[in-house]
């Protein structure tokens, strides 16, 4: 048979005759990016890459949690650090590129629940589909003969019953010398879906403006230091957006003593820490002090802040004096630690008071030994055998010109070296209660011993107060950032452990009067259990039919 003259394949096969596909325009385009961007495939795609992105965080330090580290971390890789600066790895969370694909997973998480809900409240409403014709095309096909005298609408009426009482949503047909029941159920599994991604929307939103609305602050604390919850106390402080500082709640924050437990026990861990716990004093605005205690993993909520332990170290007390006695420098400095046995590295600056300004970088050893090559290391991190070493710089520090500078760094290509290194003076080398003249009659320098009487009698582990590192954080959005992700996990096992099936059962009416049972079962998904749901009920119709049987037929054998 020839085909039409018109049919599309007796065309002339040129380019310039064939199908020609429409012109989507600007509407049509937009029309497909949206349901690209809305398709679950997408949404699974930018979950990926959201767990891609965050990756760079836990690789290096960030700003909003350890600005100490990036500031060591700019020490330590001069040539790197600026160019990952450029690229905002020191601010993943915050940076333009995740917050790019955080804002597409969102749209696409909202594009994807608004349709399937809808469809979903239609499945709610409409009642199961017509039995199909054919059941023994179906999963689980199974037949029984219905006990004597039992007609096939009498049947289907128990089947109703029995499936309703298991949860299913029932419609029954009936037709000539037949009857059926369709029954379905699961749709919770849908629903758990649903919930599971609008709590993932919700999860967005609320980190959305948890992060607008909160802060993140951090202080560095010695023992017997105070901290006041206001702006201007925080060393470095991050606000979310529309954060507004007249919001913070003034109360203090005292560290009354910072206790580390090492391993002693296991010789393959030794001096491996095992506990931090820092003992502090709350004291809110107008009300009594109230102990607390910040632990690893263990914040402590007060005032609408959770304060987190994030680093600690020991903050050797030093005290510069002029050649007349005046005293112009006396702090207790933090070292930052180095390696895990604590040897730390600390900066002190004196500008004033002094014929020069001053410079001293320090190293600080709290259990002193040499290497084989003469170089001092720590060989144990508690306070045993306590050594502060100290190089002296004097010129110009850099304070005069106004520009900001790091209390943890001393540029030093503009000031004198006055002792080690190549200037034939050894480094100034100092115990705990000890003091050395400084080079050029610059005073003294002495390293402050905070337990005299202890360290006398051989007991260093007093002598050097500690410094713990805090991180205050304001979250406005806590309790529903909780339920969103409480919601998440319901959702999310609803929907994998709810089976989504259909079952029918259909009565035929035979030619000598008796009555033929037809059961089957259709998953949507994999339904291992599908079968032997279909047999039970089955079973369970059956001995129900029997039950009824014998009940309507007892009475008249009486």
């Amino acid at each position: 048979m020839s085909r039409p003259s018109d049919h599309i394949d007796s065309r002339p096969q040129t380019p310039q005759a064939g199908v020609v596909q429409p012109k989507l325009g600007l509407s049509g385009w937009l029309r497909w990016f949206w349901r690209q961007l809305t398709s679950m495939r997408t949404a699974l795609f930018l979950l990926l890459m959201l767990a891609i992105a965050a990756v760079p965080g836990s690789l290096v330090p960030q700003r909003s949690s350890d600005p100490n580290g990036v500031t060591q971390y700019f020490a330590d890789n001069p040539d790197l650090a600026p160019a990952l600066d450029k690229l905002q790895a020191f601010d993943v969370y915050t940076s333009a590129w995740f917050s790019s694909i955080y804002l597409l997973l969102f749209i696409s998480l909202i594009g994807c629940v608004i349709p399937r809900t809808k469809h979903h409240f239609q499945a709610l409403r409409a009642k199961p589909p017509t039995t199909p014709a054919r059941l023994a095309r179906l999963s689980g096909f199974t037949t029984r003969d219905a006990p004597a005298q039992t007609d096939a609408a009498t049947a289907i009426t128990h089947a109703r019953t029995l499936l309703k009482s298991s949860g299913y949503r029932v419609a029954r047909f009936d037709s000539a010398g037949e009857s059926s029941v369709s029954a379905e159920r699961g749709y919770l599994r849908e629903t758990g879906n649903l919930i599971f991604h609008g709590a993932l929307v919700g999860v967005l939103v609320t980190v959305g403006f948890g992060g607008g609305y909160g802060f993140s602050g951090q202080r560095v604390l010695v023992e017997g230091q105070t901290f006041v919850n206001t702006l201007l106390a925080y060393d470095s402080f991050n606000p979310g957006r529309f954060f507004d500082d007249t919001t913070l709640d003034p109360y203090t924050l005292s560290l009354d003593d910072f206790a580390v437990a090492y391993e002693q026990q296991n010789l393959q861990a030794y001096g491996q820490p095992i506990d931090f716990t820092a003992d502090v004093t709350v004291t809110p605005k107008g009300e009594g002090a109230e102990p607390g205690v910040v632990k690893v993993n263990g914040p402590l909520r007060t005032n609408g802040t959770s304060i987190y332990l994030l680093g600690n170290g020991y903050a050797p007390t030093i005290t510069v004096t002029a050649p007349d006695g005046t005293v112009v420098f006396s702090d207790s400095v933090p070292f930052l630690p180095q390696d895990a046995n604590l040897t730390s590295l600390g900066i002190v600056k004196v500008p004033d008071g002094l014929a020069e300004q001053l410079g001293m970088i320090g190293f600080f050893y709290p259990t002193q030994d040499k290497a084989a090559s003469g170089a001092n290391f720590s060989s144990y991190p508690d306070l045993e055998y306590p050594l502060l070493t100290l190089n002296v710089y004097t010129g110009d520090l850099g304070l005069d010109g106004g520009v900001p500078t790091s209390v943890y760094a001393l540029v030093t290509d503009t000031l004198t070296r006055q002792t080690g290194g190549a200037t034939g003076v050894a480094s100034i080398e100092l115990k705990p209660g000890e003091s050395a003249e400084l080079p050029n009659d610059l005073g003294t320098v002495s390293f402050v011993d905070n337990a005299p009487a202890a360290s006398a009698a051989g007991d260093f582990t007093q002598s050097v107060p500690r410094f713990a590192s805090f991180d205050i954080h304001h979250d406005p959005t806590q309790v529903w950032l909780i339920s969103f992700s409480a919601l998440v996990l319901f959702g999310l096992f609803t929907g994998l452990l709810v089976p989504r099936r259909r079952v029918w059962v259909k009565a035929t009416a035979r030619a000598d009067g008796t009555v033929h049972l037809e059961y089957a079962g259709l998953a949507r998904g994999d339904d291992p259990a599908l079968e032997a749901a279909v047999t039970a009920v089955a079973d369970r119709h059956l001995k129900l039919l029997k039950t009824h049987q014998l009940a309507v037929t007892t009475p008249e054998s009486t």
